[in-house]
């Protein structure tokens, strides 16, 4: 038996190893080669001193960055709340809906994953400009309208103007919603299809409406779902960089696109280190607070 657990260990060890090894040169230390940087200042155009100083975090600190901060933790967090208003109803549509149909409503929910999301955001880029489809549908409807009241003896209405939809927060939250709707669905269906049925039947016997047992049976069944998927789409969301940056205009840039002009055009890495390192304390408070939450919900459970 004790020749075997060797064996077991050696098994183990061999393939732990390249993986662990991979995590360590690939993430950990590049990450611990940006945390450094964090207590550095810039002393030349390609040169760091690592002094240990802590103006970088100070720096961070200062209402204008702040002010960026907590408009990036806003547009994440009604991100967060619209993918879980729209994505509860179709994780329990796909959750009761048949074998065969749900294979088929979970690869659609799945699909955009098989895109490139530059891709996918340029296509939003042209449902939502000013002479995109948006715009076009609303402005047929627009003159057929007057049209018709023409016909009718009454006045017409005056010419179209397009609505800016692009380049403004509304877009921002737009394509986050667009891009993070599956992170939401897919563990809200996995919740939702592993609840107990029965409850249900029993809360519809006893007279709650359909409204009711969603709300005082569904929902609380399908807590832990719900957090998960809540975490899963806002810290994405928080550190979005990509969607701000195309879709948003100069003021709707998030703690991300300030990041990645410290590192590109403002050539100062110290202090993109450092708010790099403090939006990464605001995932590890998000983490924190949502395992607190699950583990006072599995408390109240037992």
């Amino acid at each position: 038996m004790e020749q075997s657990w060797r064996q077991a260990k050696t098994a183990f060890a061999a393939i732990a190893v390249p993986p662990l090894v991979w995590l360590l040169l690939f993430f950990l230390v590049p990450l611990a080669v940006i945390w450094a940087y964090s207590f550095g200042e810039n002393v030349g155009p390609v040169t760091i001193d690592l002094t240990g100083t802590f103006a970088n975090y100070m720096r961070a600190l200062e209402p204008l960055y702040l002010q960026i901060f907590w408009k990036s933790i806003i547009i994440a967090g009604l991100t967060t709340l619209l993918c879980l208003i729209i994505g509860f109803p179709v994780a329990l549509a796909i959750a009761f809906a048949s074998p065969r149909m749900k294979a088929w409503l979970l690869l659609l929910i799945m699909l955009p994953f098989w895109t490139n999301l530059l891709i996918r955001t340029f296509a939003l880029i042209a449902v939502l400009r000013e002479n995109g489809y948006i715009n076009f549908t609303l402005e047929w409807l627009w003159n057929n309208a007057s049209g018709l009241m023409t016909l009718l003896g009454l006045q017409p209405l005056g010419e179209f103007e397009p609505l800016t939809l692009l380049y403004n927060n509304f877009a921002v939250v737009v394509g986050l919603v667009y891009v993070h709707l599956p992170f939401m669905v897919l563990p809200l269906y996995s919740a939702l299809d592993r609840m107990d049925r029965s409850l249900m039947e029993a809360s519809l016997d006893l007279g709650a409406g359909h409204m009711r047992t969603i709300l005082l049976v569904v929902v609380p069944l399908a807590a832990p779902g719900i957090a998960s998927g809540v975490l899963i789409t806002f810290i994405p969301a928080l550190g979005a960089y990509l969607t701000p940056d195309l879709l948003g205009g100069t003021d709707s840039q998030m703690i991300a696109n300030v990041i990645e002009r410290q590192f590109k055009r403002a050539n100062d890495w110290p202090f993109g280190a450092a708010l790099s390192f403090l939006l990464m304390y605001l995932t590890f408070i998000a983490i924190a607070v949502q395992a607190l939450v699950q583990r006072r919900g599995e408390r109240r459970g037992t």
